[in-house]
């Protein structure tokens, strides 16, 4: 039985993402909702997030990577159930 090779899949990605396991803090685009979420990775253009309950968010959002610190703007690429890929846009 021959194997047939796999087709490499294209990455769309220019920065290397960076692994990390680490809280950061979402603000919702009316500044009203603060919530937990938890950091995949990261690069210096996104992050995949994983928000442990079910919060409506919607497609741009504020995020502290340490409480009370400066947050960046971002915009949701994609969404897999509580998790998102997310770009940086401030």
């Amino acid at each position: 039985m021959d194997k047939k090779p796999r087709p490499k899949l294209k990455v769309k990605r220019q920065q290397i993402r960076r692994r990390r396991h680490q809280s950061a803090w979402i603000t919702l685009e009316d500044g009203t909702a603060n919530c937990k979420c938890q950091v995949a990775d990261v690069s210096q253009s996104g992050a995949k997030i994983t928000l442990g309950k079910a919060v409506e968010i919607g497609r741009l959002f504020d995020i502290a990577f340490v409480p009370r610190a400066a947050a960046r703007r971002c915009e949701v690429v994609w969404r897999r159930g509580n998790t998102l890929g997310i770009r940086f846009i401030g």
